[in-house]
């Protein structure tokens, strides 16, 4: 029996071949049409929860954890809207990116603050935590244990974005692993939504908000979760 280490596997990937990748495809430098496709329906999703976080009219008195942060896509923007941010990623590539990019974009850098953790060793207690495009690289078998932790970590709310499993999605998946592209890069996986739904409730968190983002490569669900 293979035993797969999916984190062993997102590190190495995301601190080699997959960092100069993605930090294009989250950055303005050119890009093919495929990644240019990926970059416009991330940025949906961020703008989606900047939208909602913003329309609350309180984030300048928010404590927020941006867990699997990347290059600071989404804690940028919150920290210069005025939230506290503290944004962690398993790359350790993405997180000196995203402390550089914090450093050149932000008025003031000190409302944010990046550091080199597994999902798992974020601690401390934050009024909303968001993970937003890092479940599509960790199994089933994974979520209960992730998603209960991100759970321990939000006094009021979590904001969560993942691939949903339906048949067409599962179709477009399979058609897209016959094409291999240059790159090596990590599995891709889809959840059910009332699995994700179903781990959330148990940890006392039901659904307020739903939005889906689709554009031709790009497919996710995005949740906000309050707790009851």
């Amino acid at each position: 029996m293979i035993i797969i280490d999916e984190k062993s596997i997102v590190k190495e990937y995301f601190n080699t071949t997959g960092f100069d990748r993605w930090r294009r495809i989250y950055g303005k430098d050119e890009v093919n049409k495929v990644q240019l496709d990926i970059r416009e329906g991330h940025q949906q999703t961020i703008d989606k929860v900047v939208g909602w976080l913003s329309a609350d009219g309180n984030l300048g008195q928010l404590t927020i954890c941006d867990a699997g942060c990347g290059v600071g896509s989404l804690s940028l923007p919150l920290a210069e809207a005025g939230a506290t941010v503290y944004g962690s990623d398993i790359s350790e590539m993405m997180v000196t990116e995203a402390q550089e990019r914090a450093q050149a974009q932000l008025s003031d850098s000190s409302r944010v603050k990046f550091e080199t953790r597994d999902l798992e060793e974020i601690s401390g207690n934050f009024h909303t935590v968001i993970c937003l495009d890092v479940l599509i690289h960790y199994p089933d078998d994974k979520m209960d244990e992730m998603l209960s932790h991100l759970c321990s970590l939000a006094e009021s709310r979590v904001i969560l974005s993942f691939a949903p499993k339906t048949p067409w999605l599962t179709v477009l998946k399979k058609v897209g692993e016959l094409f291999p592209g240059p790159s090596k890069t990590t599995r891709a996986y889809q959840h059910r939504e009332a699995d994700i739904l179903a781990i959330f409730a148990k940890n006392g968190f039901q659904p307020a908000r739903t939005e889906m983002t689709s554009t031709r490569f790009y497919y996710s669900r995005l949740v906000e979760l309050v707790r009851g």
